[in-house]
Order: structure tokens, then sequence, then C-alpha cells
């Protein structure tokens, strides 16, 4: 068995590695500290072909694998934190659903500038009433001839604010298998992007409007009976999001371990200390045992789509190794790391939300239960009799 990455994979990751930290690397904690999506620093990753990585060059993709999506997010992330959310919103989430299942028009349509980091699709998937039971939504959809009305409202849809079209989640019946998607472009009449609310992490979302909202029946994503496939390619986004908590929390170690090798305290060095290399060692065990489960998900995937159990236990471990790490680091550092002088801060707010984000750590939890004995355990309150 070989722990080692392949010479294709390192020789990829290091020509990221080095555009990373040659253009990227410069203005990181600017970008770290704006609420705003860099779309010049889109513009510039789209060009050097970090857009598209595992899709199909039909569709104006890379053709590349879901490590060489994980590897480049990771790469960029150790230089620029915030530039690594432009590598996933470009590879995984509800482009990734998009180029699975879109028609050739749709894609003709969308596609073009959502690989060219000039336009952002948004998920609507959570509801007010609907978080984590996701298959609890209300959002209706039902067609009229040629047209499907929407009726009803979003949360916490990342990028919502600047987004240029929106991948909703719908009801066309009752049940899951009446539960299918469609495709919103920004000023379509009866839908209403909210006021911008802020995350501890800085970032903005808003609430989204759907009010006898009508789009051509053609914007269909997938219809009635489509929600396993959506929540499949839901499940490969987790790649994504755990590749950016492990990235984050290695860099905060990285610039922490600067710092205890530089810095003074009763005239030793912090690395001098038996209490912090003992909270380098631990450190550096969740982040190593995190990459290894990371990799192994991403390999599943090279020849398909990686299992949910895989997927489930690389975000689990990466999540909390990210989160631990970052904060571990900040503690290292004392007033500078909790500084926004550094982007160690920043790390820490912005892993923190990834333990609920795709998926919380809870239900993550529930997933690998299942996967251990083999057996479902539903989580909705029993039916009265």
């Amino acid at each position: 068995m070989d722990f080692q990455l392949s010479e294709e994979h390192e020789a990829f990751a290091e020509s990221v590695r080095r555009f990373a930290q040659d253009r990227l690397a410069p203005g990181a904690l600017d970008r770290a500290h704006s609420p705003h999506f860099p779309w010049d620093t889109a513009r510039l990753i789209a060009e050097q072909g970090l857009l598209g990585i595992a899709f199909p060059e039909e569709d104006g993709g890379q053709g590349g694998t879901l490590m060489h999506a994980v590897l480049a997010i990771q790469e960029v992330a150790l230089a620029c934190p915030k530039s690594a959310d432009i590598v996933q919103a470009g590879n995984f989430g509800p482009v990734r659903t998009f180029v699975e299942y879109a028609t050739p028009e749709q894609k003709q349509r969308f596609l073009p500038d959502l690989l060219a980091g000039k336009k952002l699709v948004a998920l609507g998937m959570s509801e007010p009433d609907a978080g984590s039971a996701v298959t609890e939504l209300k959002t209706s959809a039902r067609i009229e001839g040629d047209e499907v009305v929407i009726n009803g409202s979003k949360v916490f849809s990342t990028h919502s604010p600047e987004a240029g079209l929106f991948l909703i989640y719908v009801r066309f019946a009752p049940g899951v298998g009446g539960i299918g998607s469609v495709l919103v472009e920004r000023g379509t009449p009866g839908f209403q992007v909210g006021t911008p609310s802020a995350f501890m992490s800085g970032e903005t979302w808003s609430q989204l409007y759907f009010e006898e909202c009508r789009i051509p029946k053609k914007n269909i994503l997938l219809g009635e009976g489509g929600f396993k496939k959506q929540i499949s390619g839901f499940n490969v986004e987790r790649l994504g999001n755990s590749a950016r908590s492990l990235a984050l929390g290695r860099h905060c170690f990285n610039i922490a371990r600067e710092h205890a090798l530089v810095r003074k305290q009763f005239g030793r060095a912090l690395c001098e200390f038996q209490g912090i290399q003992w909270k380098f060692a631990e450190m550096k065990l969740k982040l190593e045992s995190a990459q290894l489960l990371l990799y192994k998900a991403a390999m599943e995937g090279e020849h398909g789509l990686p299992s949910a159990q895989s997927t489930a236990l690389a975000k689990l471990a990466c999540n909390q190794a990210g989160w631990d790490v970052s904060n571990e680091a900040l503690q290292v550092m004392g007033g500078m790391g909790y500084s926004q002088e550094s982007i160690v801060e920043y790390c820490v707010r912005r892993t923190r939300g990834w333990m609920i984000a795709g998926g919380s750590i809870e239900m993550l939890k529930n997933r690998i239960a299942e996967g251990v004995f083999d057996r479902q355990f539903p989580q909705r309150a029993p039916k009265a009799a």
C-alpha cells in the first residue's frame, strides 16, 4: 500500500503551489477581511485552469480527478485561505451538481461564465424549518404549461449576495420522491434576494424569497425523484469542505511553528518549552490522520463517486482537525494570534463554520454509526398512532 502521492499528482500540486505563492499569497490578509467575493482573483484562478478541474473537457473542464481538485484547494489555501473558496465554488457544491445533471442547453447558457470566474452559482437548500432535516423543505414548484411557479424561502445560501444563478431545491409533490431542483437567475420577477446578514467568519448570506416566481420549464435541473441524485452530488461537496478545513489548520500550524521558533519568553524560544512541544505533537497527529482519510475518500472518487461513509469520516476528521489545530495555533501565538494582524484569527473563525455547513459533525456521526451497525437510525419522531 502506497501512502505517497503519485509523481503526476506531486507535479500538479507543485505547479499550483508556485502559482499560489507567487500570485495569491500577496494580499491574502486583506482578502480574508473583505466580505466581498474577489472577482479579480476568481478570473486569475480561472485562467490558471483551476475551475472545473474534475469536469469533462467537453463541458469546458480540465478532465482531471477529484484528487486534483482536492490538491488544488489545499495548495491555494496554504497561500491564501480566502482564495480557496473560489476553487471550492468552481469545483464542488452546486456547480458540480449542475455539471452532472444539466442538459446541453443549460450548460451552454450558464457554464462558460461559471468556469471563467465571471459568475457564481449559489445553492438554495436550507429553509427556516428545514436545516439538517432537508427533506422537510416546503418551497413548492408547480408546473403550469411551459412554466414552473415557485413559492417559498431559503436561508444560509453561500455566495447568495453576489451569485447570478441559484440552484434551488423545491418540492414538486409530497414525500421525498417529490423533491427536485430548478435553476433561477437573479432578477427573475417574483424572486427577491434579501438584505445580507453576517456570519461569524465575516462572510454574508441573504435569505431568498420566492412569491409566484415564474421560470421557464427548461430551467428544471432535476424533476420529481431527483433528490437522491442531488444528495449524491452534495456528498462529494464534502471533500471540498474537508480540504479547506484541513488546509487552514495546516496553514495556522505552519505560522505558529515559525512563531515558536523565533519568539522568546523567559530567555528561551517557545519551542523549548515541553508544554508547547506537546501542543505541536498533538496538532501534527490530527493533521496527518485527517489527511489520510481525506485522500482515501478522494481516491475512491478517481473512478466514480466516493462512498457516503468515506466522505463522512473525512469531513468529520478534517473539520475537527482544522478547528482544533487553528485554535491551538492561536493559543500558541497569544495576543498576536488573536489579533486581526494575523490570518490565524480568521482561520479560527472560518474553520468553526465548516463544522456546521455541508452536514454538521453531529449528522456525520449519525451517518458513520449507520455504517458501523449496517442499519439506519431515523431521526424523525415516530408518528402518533
